[in-house]
């Protein structure tokens, strides 16, 4: 046994488990059973070209002495990044902690309680600081919150009839410039048009329907946007916030200046820069705007006993229901980051945020007035943290530099300072020799902070903030540390079972793969730092993509876009900009076969495409002569197919490259969607099937956390024709050379959870990464086999297999009363999160064990739906009082002094051998969705208060 060998570790099932599953299978040799599953015709003939694996210890060492050659200077760039303190509690018992970060979405609400408690807290917190009614549960970054927040304003404006065709949106020229940036990738598309100008001279026609101001602005000036948003009201715009979250502790917040949304990023609520993220944003809004909020809301409700519980409110995957209509499409969120500063504001609590953010403002107000005496004059009347000063900007950058010193420079003789949380008095000292050193005058030292004031009466905030329990219990290291722990011993993670999302690719998140993620040599470097001090980040997100185009046969790849949905939405955009720069303006109509992901409609509709549904046939296949038929129909305007392969429904269509062919011979090219990409890695690729681009998911095949809903990437790759259009960033320029403007905020989108992809690739190398596909495959056999004698399994290769998914057909059951939902209910009961629940077939289950998990764990969860098949043949249609309607059963039913259950406790709770020895208790009974969206509470105030 190579005990260095990372796949020996990554994969699951061991050498002596192999002949039992091929036995079980019905095959003689792994070999047999990919031929028997991928089709031929697309099977790659040689081996990946990528460097050798590398050992745990070896990726840590090089890992190590790369980070070396990034630069951590002092960094007061500011534009919406600033360095901040992760408390050690935080970053020890959370952000480094599998039983936070390998959680999944909280769908099934009843085992992420404690999740859903602490991203509560963080909507509390962006609620209350902002002034607004109703928050989410965290977005992407503060870009791409703008632009839905823009998205949303032009979603509601048709509620009023004088607005219905207003089409123009003012951006206030103090926005920052890579949410500009997002801001036209997104109008462009939809038909809005951008004015950007400066708001005191803004003419507020009726052409408008909203409007985005920055508070503070890009380079620190503090205005007072009350009497603007109120003009604006009386035309009837509606206005956006994008707001610092630290400033609104001292600042009036936007709601009470009367904004419609605020939008920011979360991130310096203890969570580091990581050149460009993961970090959450906020989104806020009113109470009447809550149908057409992106991402998800996490609500209070009731379970069956009617004790309070949470869950996520409103339909809130809206693209899987609304699909070519929806206004977003948002499917992940950033909630690991969310948590992280949810209890960041519950450590700190409101004194601790007045103190930071008191501090903080002190620290720019003596840097302001030091630098004046050197004659260096602060052109911002009113600031926060940010100074603007005049001086010779290549003077004191040569200067800076040489100090290890990041300042933004606004042109040759303005400079922007942006002080933050770590700033010292030793720190000012050190800026203030700069410039002294700049000017040719004598420095001086400041021994403590100024006590003045520089934000104007009427812009004080006056209104308390975070004053439920939570944020007022929790301030030393114990009480935090058990609260955290309380939390989390509600929610079933990875590190408790498999978790077999059909499509979602719940894999082993490696330690050795986590580690270089609290490594200040990358965590703390502003995403816009000079590129040359960055240089470990280059090579390390170069050879990244040099390793995403080895695996999918592209010629380019963009790290840029931050989740899975994004990526959609960037390749169909590089699609349009191609068929743009060939003239072809009229080709906008995109084919979208009907078992599609629910993101794939909406992301065609965001990028300004006419959306044609093609049939599927009854084995789950794309009807090929319906595509045929509206390919043709359509070929004069035809842009795209979107397809994902294998199918959604876990098959490997074998007309996959006829399908391709037949796009580009009516003028169209082929988006790749790459959710089931783990399925293909060293066997076949996109560019082999004939795709032009594809989107991965970083966050499944290439082993980035799901962190409880995100952090996600979502790069995009390329062929040739497409390298050109990859898009760029204002302030550090990415991409081709004809690129789309951002698509998110930071030039490489959440660089520093790359780290995790380039270590799983880097550590696996050709072999390891191929056959983590094959065993992938070998494990949704396995299952499969074990499960189709109790449950019909809906699809299958023409050889009878599956890909690295299968999807178990439950409708039958309603017979005996018994709904899918019940089953997954069940299943926490046997310690397992349910597998996909009703997608892509209504009243299914789709599973995917990945390669992760060994023949031990597979047999328990095939056990445990086989012990429930039986419970099901048990139940009649008449007697509701049964084992998988009242599932799933909690500590506190069992210990009862009364049980008025049909059947024992012990079914109940231990209805095999196995869980005795680790049995998970879900916290709370059933909720009850339709009483938590009837009755939507959406902070901590106690649910009375809204009854």
């Amino acid at each position: 046994m190579k005990t260095d060998s990372f796949a020996l570790r990554h994969i699951g099932p061991r050498e002596n488990d192999l002949q039992h599953m091929f036995k079980t299978i019905g095959v003689e040799s792994l070999d047999q059973l990919i031929y028997e599953t991928v089709p031929d015709n697309i099977r790659l003939k040689k081996d990946l070209d990528l460097d050798a694996p590398m050992t745990e210890y070896e990726y840590l060492t090089h890992i190590q002495e790369l980070g070396k050659k990034n630069k951590v200077f002092k960094s007061y760039i500011g534009l919406g990044y600033h360095p901040a303190i992760v408390p050690a509690v935080i970053q020890r018992n959370i952000f480094e902690n599998p039983g936070w970060y390998t959680a999944y979405t909280p769908y099934q609400a009843e085992i992420a309680q404690g999740r859903l408690e602490a991203i509560l807290n963080y909507q509390t917190t962006i609620i209350e600081l902002t002034g607004m009614e109703i928050a989410n549960a965290s977005l992407l970054d503060e870009g791409t919150a703008a632009a839905e927040a823009m998205a949303l304003l032009f979603d509601v404006r048709t509620r009023d009839q004088k607005k219905n065709n207003a089409s123009k949106f003012f951006v206030s020229e103090e926005i920052l410039p890579q949410t500009l940036s997002v801001l036209q990738t997104r109008s462009t598309p939809k038909g809005i048009e951008l004015v950007i100008g400066n708001h005191e001279t803004f003419d507020f026609s009726t052409d408008f329907f909203g409007a985005i101001l920055q508070y503070p602005g890009k380079f620190g000036q503090v205005n007072d946007y009350a009497n603007f948003i109120a003009k604006a009201h009386e035309k009837e715009i509606k206005v956006a916030v994008a707001s610092d979250i630290l400033s609104l502790v001292k600042l009036t917040p936007p709601g009470e200046m009367g904004a419609d949304v605020v939008v920011g990023t979360s991130q310096r609520f203890g969570i580091p820069m990581g050149y460009g993220g993961p970090h959450a944003a906020f989104f806020a809004t009113k109470e009447e705007h809550k149908r057409s909020m992106p991402g998800r809301i996490i609500g209070v409700t009731i379970d069956a006993n009617g004790n309070r519980a949470l869950r996520m409110a409103l339909g809130t995957r809206e693209q899987h229901i609304k699909r070519e209509k929806a206004t977003s499409n948002i499917c992940t969120a950033q909630v690991l980051l969310a948590v992280m500063a949810g209890m960041y504001a519950v450590f700190h609590g409101p004194k601790g945020l007045k103190y930071i953010a008191n501090k903080v403002h002190a620290s720019a107000v003596t840097l302001s007035d030091a630098l004046n005496k050197l004659g260096v004059y602060n052109v911002n009347t009113s600031f926060f943290d940010t100074i603007a000063v005049k001086a010779d900007a290549s003077k004191v950058k040569a200067i800076a530099e040489k100090h290890e010193v990041n300042f933004f420079y606004i042109d040759g003789e303005t400079i922007s300072i942006s002080v933050n949380e770590t700033t010292s008095i030793s720190d000012l000292n050190q800026i203030i020799a700069i410039f002294a050193e700049a000017t040719g005058k004598e420095s001086f030292k400041v021994s403590e902070l100024s006590s003045t004031n520089n934000i104007p009466s009427s812009l004080e905030r006056t209104s308390t903030f975070l004053t439920h329990d939570v944020f007022n219990s929790h301030h030393s290291e114990s009480q935090l540390m058990r609260y955290i722990k309380k939390l989390e011993r509600k929610d079933l993670s990875l590190n408790h079972s498999m978790i077999s999302l059909g499509s979602c690719t719940m894999k082993l998140n490696a330690a050795a793969e986590m580690l270089p993620l609290s490594m200040a040599n990358w965590n703390s470097i502003h995403p816009f730092a000079p590129i040359e001090q960055a240089e470990g980040y280059q090579i390390m997100l170069k050879k990244l993509e040099h390793q995403l185009n080895v695996i999918t046969g592209f010629a380019g790849t963009t790290l840029q876009p931050n989740s899975g949905a994004q990526g959609e939405y960037a390749g169909l955009m590089a699609i349009r900009a191609y068929h743009l720069s060939r003239g072809d303006n009229h080709r906008n109509v995109c084919l979208i076969p009907s078992s599609a992901h629910g993101t794939n409609p909406a992301s065609a509709a965001m990028a300004g495409m006419t959306i044609i549904v093609t049939k599927t046939m009854e084995n789950g296949n794309i009807d090929v002569e319906d595509l045929r038929a509206k390919a043709i129909e359509h070929k004069d305007n035809l842009s795209a197919l979107m397809v994902t392969y294998p199918s959604t429904h876990g098959v490997f269509e074998s007309a996959i490259c006829e399908i391709t062919e037949l796009i580009h011979e009516n003028g169209g090219l082929v988006y790749m969607d790459g959710a089931n990409m783990n399925a293909q890695v060293g066997l076949t690729n996109p560019a082999t099937i004939g795709a032009d681009v594809c989107h991965l998911n970083l966050h499944k095949t290439f082993a980035i956390p799901h962190g409880g809903g995100g952090p996600g990437v979502g790069p995009i790759c390329v062929n040739e024709k497409l390298v050109p259009f990859l898009p760029t960033n204002p302030i550090i320029p990415t991409g081709g050379d004809q690129a789309i403007t951002a698509i998110s905020a930071a030039p490489y989108g959440s660089a520093l959870v790359c780290l995790i992809s380039y270590g799983y690739i880097s550590m696996l190398g050709s072999e390891g990464v191929t056959n983590a596909t094959k065993y992938a495959i070998l494990n949704a056999n396995y299952m499969k086999t074990r499960l189709e004698s109790h449950y019909p399994v809906l699809y299958s290769g023409e050889m009878g297999r599956a890909a690295h998914e299968m999807i178990l057909d439950c409708r039958a059951f309603k017979e005996k009363g018994i709904e899918v939902t019940d089953i997954a209910k069940r299943l926490m009961d046997y310690g397992f999160h349910a597998p996909t629940v009703s997608f892509p077939v209504a009243g299914t289950l789709m599973i995917e064990p990945t390669e992760s998990e060994d023949l031990a764990e597979l047999d328990r969860f095939c056990d445990a739906m086989i012990s429930i098949r039986k419970e099901i043949e048990a139940a009649t249609k008449e007697e509701t009082n049964n084992v998988l309607h009242n599932a799933p059963h909690t500590l506190n039913m069992l210990t009862a002094d009364t049980w008025v259950f049909p059947y024992t406790r012990e079914q109940a709770a231990y209805p095999l051998d196995y869980i005795a020895e680790n049995k998970f208790w879900p916290s709370v009974r059933r909720v009850d969705d339709a009483y938590g969206d009837r009755n939507l509470v959406c902070s901590c105030a106690p649910i009375e208060a809204y009854m």
